[in-house]
């Protein structure tokens, strides 16, 4: 088997795809995804964030996975620690 006949075999060409593809797509997703379990992970009291619905806040009180969220003076929201995806600073950096 010569050089040229291993690049044209089918199953050589569906490696090379995948490869692209976990390359360009899947890596960076889960980058992503670590970065936003770590700021999960790290929530403090005080903090500014941005919940999955888009509502702005700062974070009163975190009790195991409950995170309540000041929306307002006085308004508190109670939120679920995966629905809390970023913090102000970072969509504002984005």
């Amino acid at each position: 088997m010569d050089f040229q006949s291993i690049l044209s075999s089918p199953i050589t060409m569906m490696i090379v795809i995948f490869a692209i593809f976990y390359f360009l797509m899947i890596r960076p997703q889960q980058k992503r995804q670590k970065q936003i379990e770590n700021f999960r992970n790290g929530l403090q009291t005080g903090q500014e964030v941005v919940t999955s619905g888009g509502i702005y806040g700062k974070v009163k009180s975190i009790d195991g996975n409950i995170v309540n969220v000041e929306v307002a003076n006085g308004v508190v929201m109670r939120f679920d620690r995966s629905a809390i995806y970023a913090s102000s600073a970072m969509t504002q950096a984005q």
